[in-house]
């Protein structure tokens, strides 16, 4: 197990480690509930703009692209800049973003401009997680604080989703992605007075992603990621197109993502209190957590692909959140047990990539709905949370394998 070290580098002196990470998380939940611009982006090209359902797919899938890049640099920046000039110039890019979403109205520019969304789309991430494994000592403190982190992003996203719902029936997109880009700004600021700089005497990290990818386990966690992700990242990428097909407007995709927040607030702090407990460790193996979550969201995700009313979309946008809360979980305890110092931020950005990949499949599910309606799309879904369930076998065989192997170099 890798060990950690208090952060000397990140956290300013007049500042305690435990503060600067509550400071971190809360800005995550602030940026994610003010990202309209990613949370919006479909339903402005389908709607805002006329460009209609499959451009709507189309350009979800461009942001996906970019969204994939967009982590690997990110990650990189943390681990060679530090965590104050990473999340400083990201947020910077991803403002700039969001006011050229603001003017763009030709398809090709509105590709254009997703792919550049998607590039600083998580950036936050592996500076946040970063933080977090450098200043705090314990395993299930990490754990409890990566989990927050995602319960954070989580809330930010329902919030997002239902105030900007109604957003943009009163006053229009433009207002939205205007808005989204000062949120960027002001996490750029926060990140600047809070984090210090990295200081020039500071070892730059040797591994790059050829090493980190090296590690079995990440490779078979990015699997389950990758598949579980479908599911959950349908919530704000495929669950517009269903009800944009069933002609329902930006309100009810509001009221369903409002109904996903209650969800989140009321569930997961007691489910944390039982799957990571209070003490030093946690309470329980993540992959067994990190399998019931899966099979969950590919739960709550299927219900919803065979609705077509807002209480329908409502519900099954609650029976995502005990899948969200146990994955978060259980990627929380991964990230802080397994990145080794110097490498948090390119162990995140992996973890994190695995989720971008997720969100490419919205034009592949748009020509679904269209070929073979809510059937086909439901059976896909379900069949890709299947698919982590069963991934999640191997990742457990490789996790007792390195175990046995640093058993037996310590001997």
């Amino acid at each position: 197990m890798a060990t950690h070290t208090s952060a000397t580098t990140a956290v300013p002196p007049a500042r305690t480690a435990h503060s600067v990470v509550w400071i971190l998380i809360t800005s995550s939940l602030v940026v994610k509930a003010g990202g309209f611009s990613w949370d919006f982006l479909g339903y402005y090209v389908a709607d805002g703009t006329g460009h209609g359902t499959t451009a709507a797919g189309a350009a979800l899938t461009a942001f996906g692209v970019g969204w994939c890049l967009g982590q690997a640099s990110a990650g990189a920046l943390t681990d060679r800049l530090g965590q104050r000039t990473a999340l400083v110039t990201l947020m910077i890019l991803s403002a700039l973003a969001c006011l050229a979403l603001a003017v763009a109205t030709s398809l090709p520019a509105l590709l254009g401009v997703a792919v550049c969304l998607g590039l600083t789309m998580e950036a936050h991430r592996p500076a946040v997680s970063a933080s977090i494994n450098e200043a705090i000592p314990s395993e299930a403190g990490r754990t409890r604080a990566q989990t927050w982190t995602y319960f954070a992003s989580n809330v930010g996203i329902a919030i997002c989703g239902g105030a900007g719902g109604y957003l943009a029936h009163t006053y229009g997109y433009r207002i939205l992605f205007i808005l989204n880009a000062v949120v960027c700004l002001a996490f750029a600021l926060v990140a600047r007075r809070t984090l210090a700089p990295r200081p020039p005497t500071a070892d730059t990290p040797s591994a790059g992603y050829r090493q980190v990818l090296a590690d079995p386990t990440l490779r078979w966690i990015t699997v389950v990621a990758v598949c579980s992700m479908v599911c959950a990242w349908g919530l704000v990428s495929v669950l517009p197109l269903l009800m944009t097909n069933d002609a329902l407007p930006a309100t009810s995709f509001g009221l369903a993502m409002v109904a996903n927040t209650v969800g989140v607030l009321a569930l997961t702090p007691p489910l944390m209190r039982l799957l990571v407990g209070r003490g030093e460790a946690v309470r329980f193996p993540f992959v067994p957590v990190l399998a019931a979550g899966s099979a969950i969201l590919g739960l709550g995700i299927t219900i919803a692909a065979l609705q077509h009313t807002v209480l329908g979309y409502a519900i099954a946008a609650v029976v995502l959140v005990p899948g969200e809360v146990c994955y978060s979980v259980a990627v929380g305890a991964y990230i802080s047990t397994a990145a080794p110092p110097g490498a948090t931020g390119r162990y995140q950005a992996v973890i994190s990539g695995a989720t971008a990949l997720a969100s490419l499949p919205p034009l592949g599910i748009a020509l679904a709905l269209e070929a073979g309606g809510r059937p086909l799309v439901a059976g896909l879904l379900a069949a890709s949370a299947a698919l982590a369930v069963t991934a999640c076998y191997p990742l457990a065989r490789s996790l007792r394998s390195r175990a046995t192997t640093r058993l037996d170099d310590r001997s």
